[in-house]
C-alpha cells in the first residue's frame, strides 16, 4: 500500500476507522477497505464505492453522517487512494465488478446484507456487478449517484463546444490524457468547480475535492479513463433487480440528468429518482445530507439481516408513480430526521435542496424538512 495522500481538512477529514483490511480481488490486485460505525448485527450495513480519480475520502461527510448507527465500508477502487494501481490487463469494468464483491465477501459476515451505493465509476461498478451471484446475495438495495450506463462522451457538457461531434472529441481527448494535474491553485480550483460542482459551491468543497483529484496517478486517471470513453453497460441496467435509488444534481455536466432519468426507466425496481437542483457531478459532497438521507431511509426499509440469502424483493406497483402534488406529503411519510448529516461548520452551511422523486421516502421527508 502506498502512502495516503494529504487529508482533506476541517469537517471533511475522514474520519479513524474502527478498522481497516486488505481485501485480495479475483486477479490477485490488492484493494485498501475501512469499516466504520458499529459492529452490531442490529446496525444497518452500507457500502460505499467511489467514482474516477476519486478515494475514501471523498465520502467522508456521507461516513460521519451514517457511522453513528451504521456499519460503514469503504475501500479505494484499484490504482486509487491506497490501493495499488493493477497491472497493464487491469483495467476493465469486469476488475472493477470482481473488485465490488471480492470487498462485500471480506467485509460483510454470512447472511448480513448491505446498501451498496455507488458515485460517478461506482454506480458503474454496481452495474458491472449487475448479474453477479455475489451482489445479489449481498446487497439489500443499492444506489446509483451522479452515473450512468452508457454514451459518456457524448452526453457530457464540460466542453462547451457545438458540435456534437467535436464536443465528444473533446470529451474523450480529456478522458484518456495522462497530462500532469500538478499542485492545486486557484486556477485548477476554478477548473474543478466548473467541470464537476454547480456553481454554488462554496470554497471549502471545491478546495478538497481538487485535492482528492490530484492525488490521483496520472497514468490510473488515464487507464480508468479509457475505460469510460467506450462504456456501455445499457443491458446491465435491467439485471440490477434490488431496490435502487437514482440520484443526480441538476448541474451536472459530467454525467447530466438524461443518464439518471434512462438509469430510473430501466431499473426493474426503481424506488425513486432525486434531483438535487443547481448541484453539480459531486453530490455526496456537495450534499451529503441528502444523499445520506436517501441511503439511510433505504437501509431502514430493505437493510434487515432477516431475509434469505439472495433473496429480492417484489417489486412495488406503485414504485414509478408520480404523485398528483409532489408538494403534498404522504399520509405515510416518515418523520424527518434532524441527525441525517452533521453541521458543514466552516465549511458553509448547508443548503435547502427540493427532491423531485417517485414515491421515494428519503426524498420525500426532505422536501418536508425543506
Amino acid at each position: 500500500m502506498r502512502r495516503p495522500p494529504a487529508l482533506p481538512f476541517g469537517p471533511y477529514t475522514p474520519p479513524v476507522p474502527v478498522r481497516d483490511l486488505t481485501v485480495v480481488s479475483a486477479d490477485g490486485s490488492r484493494l485498501y477497505a475501512e469499516l466504520h460505525g458499529p459492529d452490531d448485527a442490529d446496525a444497518p450495513a452500507v457500502l460505499l464505492a467511489h467514482g474516477w480519480t476519486c478515494s475514501t475520502a471523498f465520502w467522508a461527510p456521507v461516513v460521519r453522517a451514517l457511522s453513528a448507527d451504521h456499519r460503514v465500508i469503504v475501500y479505494d477502487q484499484r490504482g486509487h487512494g491506497r490501493s495499488p494501481a493493477p497491472g497493464p490487463g487491469g483495467y476493465s469494468t469486469h476488475a472493477l465488478a470482481d473488485d465490488l464483491v471480492a470487498v462485500l465477501e471480506a467485509t460483510l459476515p454470512p447472511g448480513r446484507r448491505a446498501v451498496v451505493a455507488g458515485h460517478s465509476m461506482g454506480g458503474m461498478t454496481l452495474m458491472a456487478a449487475a448479474d453477479r451471484p455475489g451482489l445479489r446475495e449481498r446487497a439489500a438495495a443499492a444506489v446509483l449517484c451522479s452515473t450512468g450506463a452508457a454514451r459518456l462522451v457524448d452526453r457530457s457538457r464540460v466542453v462547451p463546444l457545438r458540435s456534437p461531434r467535436a464536443r465528444a472529441w473533446a470529451h474523450r481527448a480529456l478522458l484518456g490524457s495522462r497530462a500532469p494535474l500538478g499542485p492545486v491553485t486557484p486556477l485548477s480550483k476554478r477548473l474543478v468547480r466548473y467541470a464537476t460542482m454547480g456553481p454554488g459551491a462554496d470554497p471549502a468543497t471545491v478546495d478538497v475535492c481538487a485535492r482528492i483529484l490530484h492525488a490521483c496517478p496520472r497514468a490510473v486517471r488515464a487507464g480508468w479513463g479509457r475505460v469510460l470513453l467506450d462504456l456501455a453497460l445499457d443491458a446491465r441496467i435491467g439485471e440490477l433487480t434490488m431496490p435502487t435509488a437514482v440520484i443526480v444534481g441538476t448541474a451536472d455536466r459530467l454525467t447530466p440528468p438524461e443518464h439518471a432519468h434512462a438509469l430510473a426507466a430501466g431499473l426493474p425496481h426503481c424506488t425513486g429518482l432525486t434531483e438535487l437542483p443547481g448541484l453539480g457531478h459531486m453530490t455526496p459532497v456537495e450534499d451529503p445530507g441528502a444523499v445520506a438521507g436517501v441511503i439511510r431511509a433505504l437501509a431502514e426499509e430493505y437493510g434487515g439481516v432477516g431475509e434469505p440469502r439472495g433473496s429480492v424483493p417484489e417489486p412495488r406497483a406503485d414504485a414509478r408513480e408520480p404523485r398528483e402534488d409532489p408538494r403534498e406529503p404522504r399520509k405515510d411519510a416518515r418523520e424527518p430526521r434532524t441527525d441525517a448529516y452533521e453541521p458543514r461548520g466552516d465549511a458553509g452551511e448547508s443548503r435547502p435542496t427540493t427532491a423531485t422523486e417517485a414515491g421515494h421516502p428519503a426524498a420525500e421527508a426532505k422536501e418536508q424538512t425543506t
